[in-house]
């Protein structure tokens, strides 16, 4: 929903001048007996080799060890079983397919350009033939072929053309298509797969877009806009903000100069892609950082209810994602047999948000009261003016928690680093079971 992991420029509208806001650091520690110099490079290139992030200042990522026999249990990493048994402890064949999806996220971050004063801002900054090189992705085995934009369908006020032009920047790059088409990976994964990988928030509109929190119902085939709300729990319905980015589009005098909204351009690939490998076994893998993550869900609801008839099969791995919609919405996910994996830091408040969540379950219709995920009990009364304001969500699919507390080589982490994306991927990589939190052997440095 933010991109807590890059950094933003911000220039008041009556200045010139230009402040950055800078992140936190990760800072990840090491033991350091014996304290020598010699120990801790020979160390480091160890590490190097053999842990799952890159360590050092070069523009590659270190490849992940990726085992030979994904191919056999294949549909159960991605979710066919609703990775019943691999979530605790954690199968590491499911870390590393983790992880590697982590990087297609990462790239999509590598693409973007952040530059305020570019003349690129917010486009991708590399073709599709070199962007998973440029990106330190050189050898996955995928061929990318579509870049993706989202359209904020907000409308500006007229004072906003006096505004910088990187403020109002309605239409962004916000990641891409890549396809498996190396016969050894295909070989090692047991099918063709399909990559969509979104990053998170970015542009000064996407964070409003983000903060449109009410819920509206989810007509996938209309573009999103404030007259849509329904006061109806019984329908499925998600978050105004994420759904107008996906639906939007940037119309123009000109239809040469017009932009599509993501919504076609992930229909028109997919529909390209299914047809021309018409009778392979394909999966179709969303995944998404953040804002990226509620994107994937909703991109993964549009494949399987617009390609029903084709029977993909779809999964999503969502890192730090906010909630997306209502209880319906939820029920509606399952009954397409989407499949979700949620990876979670309990302490990223991101995850929380936007909205309250009831335990439906244990809602009884004349009750007095209602147990939610707050820590105190809600009267029926607050539960019911919550409803009338469209801010009940339901969480989707299943859950991989993590904690930064668990990691012993996280120090001063706050608001930012738990949500980093590195974060996430680092604990991942760390991650055993409920009763042992934390591998010895997890990698132990993150290089921005």
């Amino acid at each position: 929903m933010t991109p807590l992991n890059h950094p933003t420029t911000f220039t008041p509208f009556s200045t010139t001048k230009t402040f950055t806001i800078k992140p936190q650091c990760i800072t990840l520690i090491q033991p350091t007996k014996p304290n020598t110099k010699q120990h801790s490079h020979d160390t480091l290139k160890r590490t190097e080799k053999t842990t799952n992030l890159s360590t050092s200042s070069r523009s590659t990522t270190t490849p992940i060890p990726l085992s030979t026999k994904v191919s056999k249990r294949w549909k159960e990493y991605q979710g066919m079983r609703n990775w019943e048994g691999l979530l605790d402890p954690l199968d590491n064949n499911l870390r590393s397919e983790i992880l590697r999806y982590g990087h297609f996220v990462e790239a999509a971050y590598k693409s973007f350009e952040f530059e305020p004063s570019s003349p690129n801002y917010s486009k991708n900054k590399f073709p599709k033939t070199t962007l998973l090189k440029k990106c330190g992705l050189p050898k996955t085995g995928y061929k990318l072929t579509k870049h993706l934009h989202a359209t904020s369908g907000i409308q500006l006020p007229s004072w906003f053309d006096k505004a910088p032009t990187w403020v109002a920047t309605k239409t962004s790059y916000i990641g891409y298509v890549a396809v498996c088409d190396n016969k050894e990976e295909i070989k090692r994964l047991g099918r063709r797969d399909v990559v969509i990988a979104f990053r998170g928030t970015t542009t000064c509109l996407e964070w409003l877009d983000n903060l449109r929190a009410t819920l509206t119902n989810i007509d996938i085939n209309i573009p999103c806009n404030n007259n849509n709300n329904k006061n109806n729990n019984n329908e499925p319905m998600v978050e105004s903000g994420f759904l107008s980015l996906y639906t939007s589009k940037q119309d123009s005098s000109s239809s040469i100069n017009a932009i599509p909204s993501l919504q076609e351009m992930v229909r028109k690939e997919i529909g390209r892609i299914l047809k021309t490998y018409e009778g392979e076994n394909l999966s179709f893998t969303i995944t998404g950082h953040s804002l990226g993550a509620a994107l994937a869900i909703l991109t993964a609801y549009d494949i399987k209810t617009s390609f029903n008839n084709r029977k993909p099969l779809v999964t999503v791995m969502s890192f730090g994602g906010p909630r997306v919609g209502n209880r319906r919405f939820r029920l509606e996910v399952e009954k397409e047999g989407i499949k979700v994996l949620r990876i979670v830091n309990s302490d990223d408040v991101i995850t929380k948000m936007p909205g309250f969540v009831f335990d439906e379950d244990d809602v009884e219709g004349n009750g007095d009261e209602v147990e939610g995920d707050v820590a105190w009990v809600l009267p029926r009364w607050i539960q019911k003016r919550v409803e009338e304001t469209q801010l009940v969500y339901s969480e989707v699919g299943e859950e991989l928690r993590l904690c930064s507390k668990d990691s012993p080589y996280l120090r001063g982490f706050n608001v930012a680093t738990c949500h980093d994306l590195k974060t996430y991927l680092h604990l991942v990589d760390g991650f055993v079971s409920s009763s042992c939190p934390f591998r010895s052997t997890a990698n132990r440095f993150l290089h921005r």
